[in-house]
């Protein structure tokens, strides 16, 4: 990272804004390593939900760069964050992305943890050795209403508190902790992380890549420029936006916080919220705009509560629909790959092929995932071209991508001293 320094500086101060980034944000295996130690490393990482630690003995395993970390569900039924590794020879403590164990144990030399991490059986160690000093490393770990995330610096932001504080009384009505996994999708990307947020952060896209996506969607969400339309465009897009005034006070009224916060570039856990109307019935993220699921989340009885938008800096988007979630993930793996984990939830009691068909719950988002892959492939392609040079956002629909962009390029310079 020192050798990449003089480059990175170069390339922070020369960020033109307004401007994607040059290349080598996209393609420097030096910049990717510097990204996972100054952004992956420092900030709060979404992971996944209380659900994918369901019951006191489940364990998840998840990978940040080379860190690989433990989420933990103990006897207590508090969930816990641990290093995946062995105190004593640093051996990996489990493999598998999902267990159920009763407690931790390395097959090495047996080494064996209980579910809070603390040290219970060294063998062979002799009488003088303190087990107490050898429990597994704590990783700093948050639910936010269920969404966990963790940090892997000793001082992690600490502005998690505020954002759990006006967060939450936008997602708890959908009540994730009583939700359970329906599917998980797990998406190689082949693109630098930063254009699969960049790529998530626009809908200029949509119209001509996302057939599936614009069923449920309205054009008009995610910013379009007025004087390009002609009369009959202009003014179905004041009737949305007047439908989205009214919806938010109807939604209000019901106790369900719906006004946008936006706070993409203000903070250093960045995010973003607001609830949507939908399209056609107006229910879910569905190809026929129904609900997916029969049975609601939470208490809701009316389908029609939108789709809420939660997003957070730098890796994860979520849609929360009166009848099931949809939570994202971006996980760096190198310079031009990106892992994106997908997983959709419904209401704990529901039952497969009696409450939800599982191929209509998840048809749109699995097929705007892919869709979603190759565009970022084919950028990731361009930025390796030697003609590439950044070109310019629209002020119009792209807003968001510079606000990423000027959260990420503030976090660097921060980090980096400069």
């Amino acid at each position: 990272m020192l050798d990449t320094a003089p480059l990175l500086a170069r390339l922070v101060h020369g960020r033109r804004p307004g401007h994607s980034l040059d290349a080598p944000f996209y393609t420097s295996p030096e910049i990717f390593a510097a990204d996972m130690e100054l952004i992956f490393s420092q900030h709060w990482i979404y992971v996944g939900v209380e659900p994918d630690v369901a019951e006191p003995g489940d364990v998840m395993t998840v990978d940040i760069g080379k860190a690989s970390i433990l989420i933990v569900r103990d006897d207590d039924n508090a969930v816990k964050a641990f290093h995946n590794v062995c105190r004593h020879r640093g051996a990996r403590l489990i493999d598998e992305e999902k267990s159920t164990v009763g407690n931790l144990v390395c097959r090495y030399h047996s080494w064996t943890y209980d579910l809070t991490g603390s040290l219970i059986h060294a063998p062979h160690m002799g009488p003088e050795f303190d087990k107490s000093c050898k429990g597994l490393k704590p990783v700093n770990l948050r639910s936010l209403e269920g969404l966990l995330f963790v940090c892997l610096s000793d001082a992690p932001p600490a502005d998690f508190d505020e954002m759990a504080a006006r967060m939450g009384p936008y997602i708890a009505p959908h009540k994730v902790r009583d939700t359970k996994i329906a599917y998980q999708s797990d998406l190689i990307e082949p693109g630098n992380w930063k254009l699969t947020i960049e790529n998530n952060r626009e809908c200029y896209h949509c119209d001509a890549n996302h057939p599936e996506l614009t069923v449920p969607l309205f054009a008009y969400g995610f910013g379009f420029s007025p004087e390009e339309l002609d009369p009959i465009d202009l003014e179905n897009a004041r009737r949305y936006e007047a439908l989205r005034l009214t919806s938010h006070a109807e939604w209000e009224a019901m106790g369900l916080p719906s006004r946008e916060i936006e706070e993409l570039d203000t903070r250093v856990t960045g995010f973003r919220t607001e609830r949507l109307p939908l399209d056609g019935d107006g229910e879910s993220h569905t190809m026929d705009t129904r609900a997916a699921c029969r049975l609601p989340l939470g208490a809701f009885t009316n389908a029609k509560l939108g789709g809420l938008s939660f997003w957070t800096q730098p890796n994860s988007w979520h849609h929360f629909l009166g009848d099931h979630i949809v939570t994202f993930s971006a996980l760096p793996l190198d310079a031009g790959r990106t892992l994106v984990r997908t997983k959709w939830l419904v209401n704990k009691d529901a039952v497969e092929g009696v409450d939800y068909d599982l191929a209509n719950l998840i048809e749109v988002w699995t097929a705007t995932n892919a869709q979603d892959s190759a565009l970022v492939g084919m950028c990731q392609r361009g930025a390796e071209n030697p003609a590439y040079e950044p070109g310019p956002y629209s002020p119009n629909t792209e807003m968001l991508v510079e606000k990423f962009q000027r959260w990420y390029i503030g976090r660097m310079t921060e980090q980096l001293g400069l």
